[in-house]
């Protein structure tokens, strides 16, 4: 393999809450680890891998220029994005108008939902929901509607799309918020699946806000179909998300952007968003985004969707193997597991807290299913060296869930 997916890189002090905010973050951060233990980092959706050379050496080629003024956005930036989306997604007509920065999705999504809804207004949202909706649309004052995904006979997460519509009708909701793929369950929702979701939107006149930051990590089997392309009717109705950050780890960098192809959906959101003057886009960001989005970035982000694919599959099956009781759906897309730990805490009398406890004190820092409107579940981050992720199995069978 070409790149760096086994090596173990020390984070501490180097700006990184996976590691830095463990046993400091008490109610969001897993509790520090008993001594004897190192710690796991598998809570927050943070890649622990090196990101793609192609994206340090443009952040390094710009700094060798000792100015940073005033910019506007490149037509390399553009143009890396049109590629981008026309060759993992199959997007045609993408032009660099319908192309905006954002300083993050969650940002980007607060603008839209104040674009198309007054605080106190209703939003739909699908439950389990990501921890990042759930601050950001509520701590905006919008009042969250959830319409439960349900597993199917296969263990497979679906919508209801009878819910879903009289989840609308009956609070009146003319905005909703969409996460393809799906965050925190890791469905890659098949084309049908978004159309019948784009149909009861339509019906009840609905704006959707699809957050697509996941898209680029597709797991084995699987292919992402971008929200806008399922018909005439969702390239005109939707307002979508994207970044390089999950697919990169350049959260820390800031840089989202925007698809908008509705002439009145995007001046909507850019008077929001833009009247603010706090939405520019960071230089090193743009540098970042054209070498993520390059031939060698693509060839990176090939090798490691075959390392995450390869952790998931080890994952789930040591889970279902080994724990009873706890229930996964293999994901289809993101690096992340949701455990429901329902059954599991029932039959052995132990709590989520008290699930939870035992795994950070063993250093396997995961993350309370409660913070995405779940009442007894665990998400895990496997965007590890496959050797981490071995030894946190291990000491959840020797110390966890051990009889």
């Amino acid at each position: 393999m070409r790149y760096d997916f086994t090596s173990i890189i020390d984070r501490h002090g180097r700006d990184a809450i996976a590691v830095d905010g463990v046993g400091s973050m008490p109610g969001f951060a897993p509790d520090a680890p008993r001594p004897g233990f190192d710690e796991i980092p598998m809570w927050i959706a943070d890649m622990n891998f090196a990101t793609a050379p192609s994206i340090t050496r443009e952040i390094v080629k710009r700094t060798e220029h000792p100015l940073f003024g005033y910019f506007d956005p490149s037509d390399d930036y553009f143009n890396a994005i049109i590629d981008w989306q026309r060759d993992r997604n199959g997007v045609t007509g993408l032009e660099a108008k319908h192309i905006g920065y954002e300083n993050g999705v969650l940002g980007g999504v607060v603008s839209a939902m104040k674009a198309f809804a007054t605080p106190g207004d209703a939003v739909l949202l699908h439950s389990p929901t990501y921890v990042g909706f759930t601050m950001s649309i509520g701590g905006n004052g919008y009042r969250i509607v959830h319409s439960p995904l349900k597993r199917d006979e296969d263990g497979v997460w679906r919508m209801d799309f009878d819910d879903m519509d009289r989840k609308i009708k009956e609070n009146n909701i003319h905005v909703a918020v969409f996460c393809s793929p799906h965050n925190p369950c890791g469905r890659v929702w098949e084309r049908w699946e978004i159309e019948r979701a784009m149909e009861v939107y339509a019906a009840n006149d609905c704006v959707v806000i699809s957050d697509e930051i996941w898209s680029d990590i597709i797991l084995r089997g699987s292919r992402h179909i971008p929200t806008q392309s399922v018909s005439d009717d969702a390239r005109n109705r939707v307002i979508a998300f994207y970044a390089p950050s999950k697919t990169f780890s350049l959260a820390g960098l800031v840089g989202s952007y925007h698809i908008v192809y509705s002439d009145y959906l995007r001046d909507r959101l850019t008077a929001v968003s833009e009247k603010t003057h706090y939405n520019a886009m960071n230089v090193l960001s743009m540098h970042a985004l054209v070498g993520a989005f390059s031939p060698e970035g693509r060839e990176w982000l090939e090798q490691l969707l075959d390392v995450l694919s390869d952790n998931v599959d080890y994952a789930v099956d040591y889970i279902e193997r080994h724990f009873d009781g706890i229930a996964v759906s293999k994901p289809q897309g993101t690096y992340m597991l949701f455990l429901d730990c329902t059954e599991w805490c029932g039959k052995h009398g132990v709590t989520i807290d008290e699930l939870q406890k035992r795994g950070s004190d063993v250093g396997v820092g995961w993350q309370d299913g409660r913070q995405f409107q779940h009442p007894c579940a665990i998400r895990m981050n496997l965007a590890l060296p496959k050797s981490r992720v071995e030894e946190a199995m291990r000491r959840l069978s020797e110390y966890v869930f051990a009889e």
